[in-house]
């Protein structure tokens, strides 16, 4: 237990320093073939790279001629609730580096319930250097000499690397590096960063890591996806215990299920029989999981989009009949916070007096203000919105106001902040990452904005907000500003009207997310970067904008941008007869506040960085 004690002091450590909390790379590939000499583990898309797929039965023989199948850790008498699974070799240079490192993570954990299992998938290393190194790092769990790759193939690998966490239904939760202490071009003394760490404590917590998946700098493999064993392979017996129930859990039970926003539960078998026209329906359309960013080299950490081969199983299943399969293969259930996801609040606010929601029609906004009291300076480091009636939210902003001037009497002024905390459907919290945090006036007044959609049913809500407070200042405050344009005229009957706006960036700003806003003549919006030498990047492209959604979009990896770049913001909008959403086709439309109305806002979330 010491080892273990000892990883957890270096992971609490880390993310009590500052400086070291984030990685602050931008590049997104699964494996750069460009860019800078120094290269550490970089964020791709989780779902795209088998996380939170079933990994195959595989059987393998270790180097002592005992025979295997995944499936038997959780079995043995051991009954391991973790599988990890690192890749290693005796030849690449970072991966040497790691052994001794892996041997402590396996000295910290082998003995709570955390099994191990170290894979050389490197054809030409001899079985005399492998001994070796077993040897010399004290590693005690099987070793396998993988030389057909079957291993590798089945788990999507693609460094030397690479490790895998598996809890006991098979269930890949997270692959990626070890940590960031090693990479191409550098070596820390210590690692900020602690990925199989926390993954390992998620999973024994049952729990979904902070970070699903990362690149792994490490010698490039040439596993051939397309061969049979692959994890990227659309099977040919999907059934629903295999495959679907993890998509659906994966993709869908954060609203479908009882206590959640969305209209119907999805959470066993005979809820997905019922709603089957509709989930072919949805994911043929693309309007579910929702998600409306269009691909492209920016990665974002809540990116929702629902990966081709998941399409592919989940409508080739339907037309096999839907199959159940064996209950066996099932994956663990999935637990949800049913009062706070950002832990116990050090504060809450709460609407004074419930409010009612008709059972038919459109509602205006409500707007409410809730004081704080605090009588010094506060700094949040997680806030959430918690409405009662999630079936009928549709939005809530919480803005920021001075209290008002006692030798006046006005109320003090909004926060140029441009709103504070919101909630849309399916995201309701927002975790700073470690050293940041926004700022809370002295007597400040929380503004809140409520909108709801009637549902057939009246019922009422009294909506909170929660906030965990920093223990001191932090080293960078979040601040949140709209690219706004707000003297637009829309003329009657266009259908691809655009508005832009910009911002000059007069510092070095890190950019942490990304909220497009327009109303329901809305129809696509995307954000640009015009550099210091005139180039121009798009890190954002929204094709098919839906104010039903309004989704922030967190950058996986904090953006970058140098001072003298320019933010530009442009949005398009249908004000034709063709948008079945249209008020009033006839009408040129301008700014207001009301969904009758118009509004063109590109909200940015970002710290200074001088």
């Amino acid at each position: 237990m010491g080892s273990r004690i000892r990883l957890l002091n270096l992971l609490t450590l880390a993310l009590c320093l500052p400086g070291l909390a984030s990685l602050n790379l931008t590049a997104q590939a699964a494996e750069p073939v460009s860019g800078p000499v120094r290269q550490g583990p970089r964020s791709i898309n989780a779902a795209k790279h088998g996380v939170g797929r079933l990994i195959r039965d595989v059987a393998f023989t270790d180097i002592t001629g005992k025979k295997h199948k995944l499936g038997d850790f959780a079995k043995s008498p051991s009954k391991s609730k973790v599988l990890v699974i690192a890749l290693t070799d005796t030849s690449c240079p970072i991966t040497k580096k790691y052994l001794p490192t892996l041997a402590e993570v396996e000295d910290a954990y082998s003995e709570i319930g955390v099994a191990f299992l170290f894979v050389n998938l490197n054809e030409a290393d001899k079985l005399a250097a492998i001994k070796d190194a077993i040897k010399t790092n004290k590693l005690t769990s099987p070793y396998v000499h993988d030389t057909s790759g079957a291993l590798g193939k089945a788990l999507g690998a693609m460094t030397t690397t690479d490790v895998f966490v598996l809890d006991e239904a098979r269930t890949l939760i997270y692959r990626g590096a070890v940590d960031d202490q090693y990479g191409f071009g550098y070596t820390k003394s210590r690692p900020s960063e602690h990925f199989l760490v926390e993954a390992i404590e998620a999973a024994l917590a049952n729990k979904q890591p902070k970070t699903r998946a990362t690149w792994a700098p490490g010698c490039a493999l040439a596993l051939d996806p397309s061969e049979k064993n692959s994890a990227q392979v659309i099977s040919n017996d999907v059934t629903y215990h295999n495959r679907i129930s993890r998509i659906v859990a994966n993709n869908c039970l954060q609203c479908h299920r009882k206590g959640g926003n969305g209209p119907f539960s999805l959470k066993t078998y005979k809820d997905v029989m019922a709603n089957k026209g509709m989930i072919s329906s949805v994911v043929k359309r693309g309007v579910m999981p929702p998600w409306f960013a269009a691909a492209g080299e920016v990665h974002f950490a809540n990116d929702r989009s629902l990966p081709e081969q998941d399409k592919a199983d989940l409508q080739s299943w339907f037309k096999a009949g839907a199959p159940m399969g064996d209950r066996a293969d099932a994956p663990l259930p999935r637990t949800f916070v049913s009062e706070w996801n950002i832990g116990k609040p050090d504060a809450i606010f709460t609407i004074p007096k419930p409010i009612a929601i008709k059972a038919t029609g459109v509602m205006d906004y409500i707007n409410v203000r809730v004081k704080t009291n605090f009588k010094e300076t506060r700094w949040v480091s997680a806030m959430q919105v918690k409405p009662t009636a999630r079936q009928v939210v549709h939005h809530v902003l919480v803005l920021v106001e001075a209290p008002r001037d006692p030798a006046t009497g006005r109320r003090g002024r909004r926060n140029a902040d441009g709103f504070f905390a919101a909630y849309v459907p399916g995201n309701d919290n927002r975790i700073f990452p470690e050293g940041t945090g926004k700022e809370i006036p002295a007597g400040a007044i929380l503004h809140f904005q409520l909108h709801y959609t009637p549902n057939g049913k009246a019922t009422v809500d009294q909506t909170s907000f929660g906030v965990v407070f920093t223990k001191e200042k932090p080293a960078n405050i979040v601040r949140t500003i709209g690219i706004a344009n707000p003297r637009f005229r829309i003329p009657p009957h266009a259908s691809n009207h655009s508005v832009t706006a910009q911002i000059p960036i007069n510092y070095n700003v890190t950019l942490l997310g990304l909220f497009p806003h327009m109303h329901v003549r809305g129809k696509s919006f995307k954000y640009e970067i015009i550099a210091p030498d005139g180039k121009r990047k798009l890190i954002l492209d929204v094709p098919q904008y839906d104010f039903n959604w309004q989704l922030g979009y967190y950058f996986a990896d904090p953006y970058q941008v140098p001072r003298g770049s320019r933010l530009v913001a442009t949005g398009w909008f249908d004000n034709s007869k063709d948008n079945p959403a249209n008020p009033d086709p006839e009408r040129t439309v301008r700014w207001g506040k009301q969904t009758t109305d118009e509004m063109m806002i590109g909200y940015v979330e970002f710290i200074v960085t001088r």
